[in-house]
């Protein structure tokens, strides 16, 4: 009877042995802004860990907010996650502001690691485009949804609420005390071993954690992911923008180059292409085109310079209100360093790039048949009224128009008929 309990213990032992062993965990790290690009991200790490048979998938978090609706999208992917996940604000100096605060606080387990912060979720009102009623209604929405998340993982919801209502932000030490997350730890290894043993509730039942030897799968971004978290920065979308718009042009008045043009498709189809991913403002899209417009008219019209002040409002205003925040958390937006460098690159592209192309289009032909009208010539015959004239050093067949001419006399070319050159006699 000893025998066989000793066995059984063993047994045991070496099965929970082999089980520490074999445990891993999968590792991804969001540095940035809270995007589509992130959305994906996040949704292919819980994959992983499944795919692995994770103990549980951790997410290392430094964030300063982002999208309302790619937030709500992840949110959603941790709850519904079959696989625990623990979001940790890390390294030392990182925070989990804006949309962060909600993606931390619906996390199976939050942490954060020493001389982080948490909060300032308050909906703000960007560049004046959401009135007081509007602000109220996002605020009220943004205070729901963050007590529906506290709640489902016994957060405090108070102080939940009151970071988006007061936009109050807290330290990691203060974090714990108001039990606003589970632990601190300050590194990985540590997190492990203080999460390693703790029972956690899944949509699938409820996991008790193996995690302290657990190997470490860290997945970083596909290079699509990549690309993708690269184009979903606003500036580098209004860039694109305007680059292929220039691109264009420039091929457009000087046609036979290709490489602008190459360069412009390529920068507007990936604009386009970022915009997908952005909240747009077509009206906005509509100022910026309208501006360039403008730009092109000032260089046809002579408008004393008021197309060109309509230009540039047109294109700030236009810039300004390229991307739509329907939320107030919602923290992207474009730059105004790099608004007004294009707007005064738009003035100088159109000032002289342009303007040069236009009036090189305009200059008088100087070459082939249509180069001789309006020059002045002489009479090498008498024009009767056919006869011979030499202009530009050459001799031409010509009619007068103007009656007889005798030799030698002054001759202007008016018009140029099947080789044969019209003239007329000169004062």
């Amino acid at each position: 009877m000893r025998r066989l309990t000793f066995l059984i213990m063993w047994l045991l032992i070496l099965t929970f042995q082999i089980k520490s062993q074999t445990s891993n965990v999968v590792v991804i790290t969001l540095d940035g802004a809270i995007n589509p690009a992130a959305t994906d991200y996040i949704h292919y790490g819980i994959e992983q860990a499944v795919k692995n048979n994770s103990e549980c998938l951790v997410l290392l978090l430094n964030t300063p907010g982002g999208l309302l609706e790619s937030t709500r999208i992840i949110v959603s992917d941790i709850l519904q996650s079959p696989v625990p996940v623990v979001v940790y604000v890390y390294p030392p100096g990182s925070r989990s502001a804006s949309a962060g605060v909600f993606i931390t606080l619906a996390a199976h387990i939050a942490a954060m690691a020493p001389g982080t912060n948490i909060g300032a979720a308050h909906p703000v009102s960007l560049e004046g485009q959401m009135d007081s009623v509007m602000i109220e209604k996002v605020t009220n929405d943004a205070a729901a949804f963050i007590r529906t998340i506290s709640e489902k993982r016994n957060r405090n919801v108070k102080w939940a609420e009151d970071a988006v209502r007061k936009s109050i932000s807290i330290t990691e030490t203060e974090a714990l005390k108001q039990k606003v997350i589970d632990l601190i730890a300050p590194n990985t290894k540590e997190l492990l071993e203080e999460i390693n043993g703790r029972e956690v509730q899944t949509i699938s039942g409820s996991a008790t954690l193996n995690t302290k030897n657990a190997k470490l799968i860290y997945v970083d971004m596909s290079f699509q992911q990549k690309l993708l978290s690269i184009l979903s920065d606003p500036n580098i979308a209004y860039i694109l923008l305007m680059l292929g718009i220039y691109g264009l042009l420039f091929e457009l008045y000087s046609p036979g180059l290709i490489f602008p043009g190459v360069v412009g498709v390529i920068s507007l189809l990936l604009a386009f292409y970022a915009m997908h991913t952005l909240p747009i403002n077509y009206a906005g899209l509509a100022l910026i085109i309208f501006g360039i417009i403008l730009f092109i008219l000032e260089i046809k019209i002579i408008s004393h310079g008021l197309l060109t002040i309509g230009g540039v409002i047109s294109l700030i205003l236009g810039s300004l209100m390229l991307i739509k925040t329907d939320s107030g958390i919602d923290v992207i937006q474009i730059s105004w360093g790099v608004i007004l460098l294009f707007v005064i690159l738009t003035v100088l592209f159109f000032t002289f790039a342009i303007g040069l192309g236009i009036k090189a289009q305009r200059r008088k032909t100087t070459t082939g048949q249509e180069g001789l009208i309006n020059e002045i010539g002489e009479a090498i015959t008498n024009l009767e009224p056919d006869g011979a004239i030499k202009v530009h050093g050459e001799i031409w067949q010509a009619e007068s128009l103007d009656g007889i001419i005798p030799k030698g006399g002054k001759i202007i070319v008016t018009g140029v008929t099947n080789l044969k050159l019209q003239v007329k006699k000169t004062n």
